[in-house]
């Protein structure tokens, strides 16, 4: 005897919902990106605010050098390795082309030194020194590059080597470029900076991070750049802004030029055009369910921690909310078990899923619950025979 069952929110819950000022997207705020493929994602609640081609495996170019320093961060918290441990330069390493930190082979530079080199400079050779001394050869640092990757939930990376030099075989969807990203900040706050230093000199050669709008005010504050005639002019960046944080990546413009406009951009259009907005704090009741053989007739159904939403900052009304549930819910029921879900719908958004936990312990009913259960089924039966023979 259960259903899907669909309720509108009533009350303190619509009030709530209605209350925000949502509206539709077209994009919303008019903004549509001219990166073929790019991911937006709202750090603080997870929003997805644009997804275009972003789980298509492409060439990241240097953007994939996060995957080299995240590597190094790694090595460095689980002792493998200190900032002020020194590393050889190689032949291979010293003639890369392209990006330069400009090592010279009888250099050993320490840990912070590559990461410099790597996160504010985009030196290839760094890079190659970085893996090699990490894993004995590149060829097994991209083999360990790509399995750690496919741990952190990146499912369409495959990592060939660790400066993003062109390869058939290296490539990243620009989803799993964010999940890097996010990843970097969130478990290694302490290296972050680096990666929005403006400058670094090694061998009396200063260079300035390729970083675009780093202190430009918007709370442009780091990541990573990338170019080749594959994968396009690209970037991998973050902002913040008071309370909020995005993650973005995106690639395939046809200019520098056209790469500082799109970021900033993204940057206006994800803080000006989204609000974040409390749906309510844990414990907060959003309806109620009907439960079957229960020694209470229904539950309520409550939100099991904080939740912020974040929504578009155009006003309208055209924001929907129900609750989805299979009931009625059998008793028992325990408190804080999932029993039914919040929907969000939101104009040319994604819908919102929100779990909603039972609010109380529902026992099973005693003899005269399941005894009126029985009769009022039989009655169902009986009415129903009686209908269809008058049929």
């Amino acid at each position: 005897m259960t259903g899907r069952f669909r309720h509108s929110l009533g009350g303190v819950a619509l009030a709530i919902l209605t209350a925000f000022g949502t509206g539709a997207q077209a994009q919303v705020g008019g903004f549509d990106s001219a990166a073929p493929s790019i991911y937006i994602r709202d750090l603080g609640t997870g929003t997805v605010l644009m997804n275009r081609g972003a789980d298509v495996p492409l060439p990241p170019a240097s953007m994939s050098k996060l995957m080299t320093l995240l590597m190094l961060f790694e090595a460095v918290e689980d002792g493998r390795l200190s900032m002020d441990t020194t590393f050889a330069v190689s032949e291979r390493a010293y003639r890369m082309g392209g990006s330069r930190m400009f090592l010279e082979p009888t250099d050993r530079p320490t840990t912070e030194d590559l990461i410099r080199g790597i996160a504010v400079l985009s030196g290839n050779d760094a890079s190659v020194v970085a893996a090699e001394g990490l894993a004995g050869s590149e060829e097994a640092f991209a083999q360990l590059a790509t399995r750690r990757a496919q741990e952190l939930g990146m499912r369409n990376t495959t990592i060939a080597n660790s400066s993003g030099w062109p390869h058939p075989d290296h490539l990243m969807s620009k989803r799993d470029l964010a999940i890097l990203a996010e990843h970097i900040i969130t478990e290694y706050p302490q290296y972050y900076p680096y990666l929005s230093e403006s400058e670094f000199v090694w061998n009396d050669i200063p260079q300035s991070n390729r970083v675009p709008l780093l202190g430009s005010g918007i709370g442009m504050d780091g990541l990573k750049t990338g170019f080749t005639s594959a994968a396009g002019y690209s970037l991998t960046g973050s902002a913040r802004q008071g309370d909020r944080r995005i993650v973005f990546a995106f690639g395939g413009l046809d200019s520098e030029a056209a790469r500082v406009r799109e970021a900033e951009a993204i940057v206006n259009w994800a803080f000006r055009q989204f609000q974040n907005v409390s749906l309510g704090n844990a414990g907060a009741v959003m309806g109620e369910a009907p439960v079957w053989l229960g020694a209470s007739s229904a539950v309520a159904l409550v939100l099991g921690d904080s939740r912020d939403v974040l929504l578009p900052a155009t006003a309208s009304r055209q924001v929907e909310g129900r609750i989805v549930y299979d009931g009625p819910i059998p008793a028992p029921i325990a408190a804080g078990d999932q029993i039914a879900t919040l929907i969000v719908d939101i104009p040319d958004m994604a819908p919102l899923e929100l779990p909603l936990l039972a609010a109380t312990d529902v026992a099973e009913g005693g003899f005269r619950v399941r005894a009126e259960a029985a009769a009022r089924k039989l009655a169902g039966m009986v009415v129903g025979s009686a209908r269809d023979a008058m049929n």
